[in-house]
């Protein structure tokens, strides 16, 4: 990895993307990367729109933000976030992450604008990305104990996909060193679960 690898998570406040992306920091550097993470956060923490930018590299220190259209991959927890991230940083060669399940803003919800039909954002996202994996992510999460669990189910799907160098084995290890033991159990059947389902979607 000469260069690096530019990943980006997104989603709304509340689904813990930034968790995820300090995960995915210790997990790398615990295998000797260079890692930088940058984040930024919409009006409203919980509900509005935060990004986490991760760059990963074997000899050099990257810059905390990627630059415009070079992710590599671009893990999404909503729908639309992840449309957003398409325009300003996708590529055509970019690998996406697409949880299906929208989460609505206050003016949706408020009637005062409405919110894409999800079929054209999927359509939209498959015919100009690299790749595109359309996943029902938060039903799994939800039969794994609530929503909350929907970060490492993603998790576990980036972690099955190239270019991307860890393994469920890295983020199990970060887990257990942070996780009380009474979460630990769920959060491992999450990230199996995450693999599973990109292997479902490849057959």
């Amino acid at each position: 990895m000469a260069m690096a690898l530019n990943i980006i998570i997104t989603g709304v406040g509340g689904q813990g993307n930034v968790l995820a992306s300090q995960i995915i920091g210790r997990a790398a550097v615990n295998r000797g990367y260079n890692v930088t993470i940058g984040e930024t956060f919409g009006l409203s923490q919980r509900g509005g729109p935060v990004m986490s930018h991760i760059r990963l590299s074997e000899n050099k220190t990257c810059g905390p933000l990627i630059p415009p259209n070079m992710a590599h991959m671009v893990v999404g927890l909503e729908p639309l976030e992840t449309l957003r991230v398409l325009k300003e940083f996708g590529n055509s060669e970019t690998v996406f992450i697409a949880n299906a399940r929208p989460i609505y803003p206050l003016n949706v919800i408020a009637g005062d604008v409405e919110y894409p039909d999800l079929e054209w954002i999927r359509d939209v996202l498959d015919q100009s990305a690299g790749r595109l994996y359309w996943l029902d992510a938060t039903d799994t999460a939800v039969e794994l104990g609530g929503p909350i669990m929907l970060n490492m189910i993603l998790l576990g799907a980036l972690c099955s996909l190239s270019p991307f160098p860890l393994d469920t084995g890295d983020i199990e290890t970060v887990l257990t060193a942070f996780l009380p033991d009474s979460k630990l159990p769920a959060n491992i059947k999450a990230l199996a679960m995450g693999a599973e389902l990109i292997h479902r979607y490849e057959n």
